[in-house]
């Protein structure tokens, strides 16, 4: 399976899905802490995938999304961005408008 198809998995399988450093539980940076702690404020089941472990997902989720950083937020297969757009959008409240009907 490809790198694509791996991902393309991922997000047909799980509504959100947050690429990331490292895991909900422990992630390994601060951009992936700050992204996880809002969703968790949210109450938002979401998968997370950790490309430390995945050299050729760390890239490809780059190439896929066309997104040259991570975190990278998925909602419905739809790139939402990382941790400052989450910041954003949580505060404004447009994030919680997003995932409402989930």
């Amino acid at each position: 399976m490809s790198v694509k198809e791996r991902i393309e998995d991922l997000l047909n399988k799980n509504k959100v899905v947050l690429f990331m450093k490292g895991t909900k539980q422990f992630p390994q940076c601060g951009f992936s802490a700050r992204a996880c702690a809002i969703l968790q404020d949210m109450d938002l089941e979401f998968q997370d995938v950790n490309i430390l472990e995945d050299e050729e997902l760390r890239q490809g989720i780059k190439d896929y999304g066309n997104w040259p950083t991570v975190p990278q937020l998925y909602i419905n297969k739809q790139l939402i961005g990382g941790s400052d757009i989450m910041m954003e959008m949580y505060q404004s409240g447009e994030l919680q408008g997003l995932v409402k009907n989930l």
